[in-house]
């Protein structure tokens, strides 16, 4: 069988998966490509900053609160995707019984079709989920770096 049979077979929560899974990965590649200039971003922010105003810790998240624009898309697929997952595993199963309950279990490729749409739609929650997770810690991570690294110079240049 080939790929596009195994997404045939998984149905509609396996083309929702895949709508995902381009809506996300466009924001990965997106921020994968804004974010990483660390310096650049610190500096960008440096220049928004009034350093003549106290609440420079809330200016600075402000600005932070800007650079995690898109990543609750990623974090929101990376949650569902199992979840749908998860729901093509029920329905799978559920026409495997129906099955069994309209023919009988004589023979048992009659309900192998519904055990396969089971491990199809899990396996494609699961593609989806993965990257996903993974590229939301990522861009966490590289936030609290650039956040802490802007407020330890910016707090140093207000003491100066």
């Amino acid at each position: 069988m080939n790929l596009m049979q195994y997404i045939d077979k998984g149905g509609i929560i396996v083309y929702i998966l895949i709508f995902l899974n381009i809506i996300g990965f466009t924001i990965i590649f997106w921020k994968f490509f804004t974010l990483p200039r660390k310096n650049a971003m610190i500096k960008k922010i440096k220049d928004k900053i009034d350093l003549s105003k106290n609440n420079i810790n809330a200016q600075i998240e402000y600005e932070v609160q800007k650079l995690e624009i898109g990543l609750t898309y990623i974090k929101n697929i990376a949650s569902i995707a199992p979840l749908l997952g998860l729901l093509g595993t029920v329905y799978g199963v559920f026409k495997a019984f129906e099955t069994i309950t309209a023919k009988g279990l004589g023979d048992p490729t009659v309900f192998s079709s519904g055990i396969s749409i089971a491990l199809i739609t899990t396996i494609a929650g699961l593609i989806v989920a993965i990257p996903h997770h993974i590229a939301y810690n990522h861009f966490i991570s590289q936030i609290d770096a650039i956040e802490l690294k802007a407020k330890k110079d910016l707090i140093e240049d207000k003491k100066d």
